[in-house]
C-alpha cells in the first residue's frame, strides 16, 4: 500500500525519493537537489497577518546548501510582526522538510519550503501563526488523546473582460458545477489543482460555483477547490499555498482573482467553509458511532457553537464579511447546527456512514465484493470566508472543540441547538436563536469577552488577541448593514476597497 501511495503522489520529491513527505530529511532534500540539478531554494513563511512571504537563495556550493538547510536564516522580525521592536528585531526561520516542493513558476529549477519562526534563544516564536496552531493542536491531543484533521473549501472569483462570456454565455447565478465552454475558466482551475497537488496539497475535487455574472465591462465567474482532510497543522499551509498558486496563475493569464466574501450587490459571495474530523491514536475517524454522530462529535459541535461569536474575529476579518453574513443570502447568521442543513452554522454533510450497494446498482456487472470505506464523516463550519486568518482561525476552532469535549453540558447544548428546518424560510424559528456578530466591531467585542479563554496556556498570546481586537475596531463599522441598506453605490465602493484584501 505504501508503494502505491508513493507512486500516485504528484509531488516530484515524493516520487523520486520513494517516501511520503512527512519522512523527508535534510539529506533527502540535498540528494534531490544534487541529482536533479536544482539551482535555487526559496523559503516561505507567514507573518502575523497571515500573508505568505518569500526569501530566495541561489545554490553556490554544497556547504552553503548544508548551511541554510541545517540552520535556516535570519530575518527582520520588526518588518513581519508589529510588536517586535527594530532594536531587537532578528528572528530565525527554520525550514520544515516535509513541506518541500518543486516551484511550478520559477524560470530555473527551484525547491521551495515552508518555515517556522524561532527566537534568538532558539525557542519557537510564541506569536507566530503556525506556532499558535501547533500549540492548540498539541494541547488538544494532550488533553483528549485525540487528533483533529481538517480541510478547507476555497471559493474565489475570476474576473475577466466581459467579452470572455460572449460565446456560450454562462447563465446568471447558475454556474454550479457548470462545464466548459459555459464555464470559461475551468482550465485555470484544473491547472491550479495539478500545481497544488505537485506542491504537496491533498486535493479532493474542484468545480465551478453558483456565482457568475456580467457587468458593463467585466465578467465574473466563481469556482471552488476542496481539499482532503489532513492533520490540522498542515491544513493552513495547504490553503496558503493554494491561494499563492491561484494568484500566480491569474497573474500569468492576465485576469484578476478575488477570495473576498462579497463581490457585488445581490450576487453569491465566497466563503471558506472548514470541515473537520476527530481521529483516535490509530488515525481512525471517530465522528460516527452506531451509524449516528458520536458523543465526541456532538461535543465538538457544542464547543464551536458556544464560541462561534468570537470565532468570527479570526474567520471574518473585514467589513464586507458581514455583508455576506446577512439573512436570506445562503450564509449562516444563526447559532445552530443540522444534518445536511445548509442554512445552519454547522452542517453535517453526507458521510457514507451506512453500508450500501449503490455502486452495484449503478453497475449491474459489478459482481466482486465492494469495499466499505469508513471514516469519511466530517462536520462543516460554514461561517468563515476568504478574509480568514487561517492559522489563527484553525487554532481557535481546535481550542473550541476541546472546550466542547470538556463541557459538562456539551451533549445537552448540542441537542438544544439542533435544527432540521430551513432557516432561510422559517424566520420565526431563526428569531429565537442567537445570532452571529453583524460587524467587525461586534466581533471584536465578542473576542474581548473570550480573551482569557483563548489565552489559556498562552496558546494565543495576549498581544496577538489585542492586535485582532484593535484591527477589527479600527474599521468602525458598527451597524454597517443598516447604514448601507439600499445604498448600492456605497456598498460597491466598500466591496472594491476590500476585493483583493482576502
Amino acid at each position: 500500500m505504501r508503494e502505491y501511495e508513493v507512486a500516485l503522489n504528484q509531488n516530484s520529491l515524493v516520487k523520486y525519493l520513494r517516501k511520503p513527505a512527512v519522512e523527508f530529511t535534510r539529506h533527502d532534500i540535498i540528494r534531490y537537489i544534487e541529482e536533479n540539478e536544482i539551482e535555487q531554494v526559496n523559503f516561505h513563511y507567514v507573518n502575523e497577518a497571515g500573508k505568505i512571504k518569500t526569501l530566495n537563495f541561489v545554490i553556490t556550493s554544497r556547504a552553503f546548501l548544508e548551511s541554510i538547510l541545517s540552520t535556516g536564516e535570519r530575518v527582520d522580525g520588526s518588518s513581519l510582526f508589529s510588536y517586535i521592536d527594530a532594536s531587537t528585531s532578528d528572528l530565525y526561520i527554520i525550514p520544515r522538510f516535509k513541506t518541500a516542493f518543486v516551484n511550478p513558476f520559477s524560470e530555473v529549477p527551484t525547491i521551495d519550503l515552508f518555515c517556522s519562526f524561532y527566537t534568538k534563544e532558539g525557542y519557537p516564536l510564541a506569536s507566530a501563526p503556525e506556532n499558535i496552531l501547533r500549540k492548540a493542536s498539541r494541547r488538544f491531543t494532550k488533553a483528549t488523546g485525540y487528533k483533529i484533521k481538517a480541510l478547507g473549501e476555497l471559493e474565489y472569483y475570476i474576473i475577466a473582460d466581459r467579452n470572455t462570456n460572449i460565446d456560450y454565455p454562462a447563465e446568471n447565478q447558475k454556474g454550479y458545477h457548470e462545464s466548459t465552454p459555459f464555464a470559461k475558466f475551468e482550465f485555470l482551475r484544473t491547472k491550479a489543482m495539478r500545481f497544488i497537488a505537485k506542491c504537496g496539497g491533498k486535493i479532493k475535487y474542484s468545480h465551478s460555483e453558483v456565482g457568475n455574472f456580467t457587468t458593463e465591462d467585466k465578467y465574473y465567474e466563481q469556482h471552488e477547490i476542496e481539499f482532503n482532510p489532513v492533520d490540522v497543522d498542515e491544513t493552513a499551509d495547504q490553503l496558503i499555498l493554494a491561494k499563492w498558486i491561484l494568484r500566480n496563475l491569474a497573474y500569468k493569464y492576465e485576469v484578476d482573482i478575488s477570495f473576498a466574501p462579497k463581490i457585488t450587490v445581490g450576487k453569491a459571495g465566497s466563503g471558506l467553509h472548514i470541515h473537520y474530523m476527530v481521529t483516535d491514536e490509530q488515525d481512525n475517524n471517530i465522528m460516527i458511532e452506531n451509524d449516528e454522530l458520536s458523543p465526541i462529535a456532538l461535543k465538538t459541535i457544542a464547543g464551536i457553537l458556544d464560541k462561534s461569536k468570537a470565532l468570527t474575529a479570526f474567520g471574518n476579518t473585514i467589513p464586507t464579511s458581514y455583508l455576506r453574513l446577512v439573512p436570506n443570502q445562503e450564509a449562516p447568521t444563526n447559532i445552530c447546527w443540522g444534518e445536511t442543513n445548509r442554512s445552519s452554522l454547522i452542517r453535517i454533510p453526507l458521510g457514507w456512514k451506512l453500508k450500501t450497494e449503490m455502486i452495484k446498482d449503478a453497475n449491474p456487472l459489478e459482481i466482486a465484493d465492494v469495499p466499505y470505506i469508513p471514516g469519511k464523516q466530517t462536520a462543516e463550519f460554514r461561517v468563515p470566508d476568504g478574509s480568514a486568518d487561517i492559522y489563527h482561525l484553525l487554532a481557535a476552532m481546535v481550542m473550541s472543540m476541546q472546550h466542547g469535549i470538556e463541557m459538562n453540558n456539551g451533549l445537552e447544548l448540542a441537542e438544544n441547538l439542533r435544527i432540521d428546518e430551513n432557516l432561510f424560510e422559517n424566520t420565526k424559528l431563526s428569531k429565537n436563536l442567537e445570532h452571529l456578530p453583524t460587524s467587525c466591531s461586534e466581533s471584536a467585542d465578542e473576542l474581548e469577552k473570550e480573551k482569557s479563554f483563548f489565552n489559556q496556556d498562552n496558546v494565543f498570546p495576549t498581544g496577538t488577541l489585542d492586535r485582532f481586537i484593535h484591527l477589527l475596531r479600527a474599521y468602525d463599522d458598527k451597524n454597517l448593514a443598516e447604514r448601507l441598506y439600499k445604498k448600492d453605490d456605497e456598498i460597491m465602493e466598500l466591496v472594491e476597497k476590500f476585493i483583493n484584501y482576502a
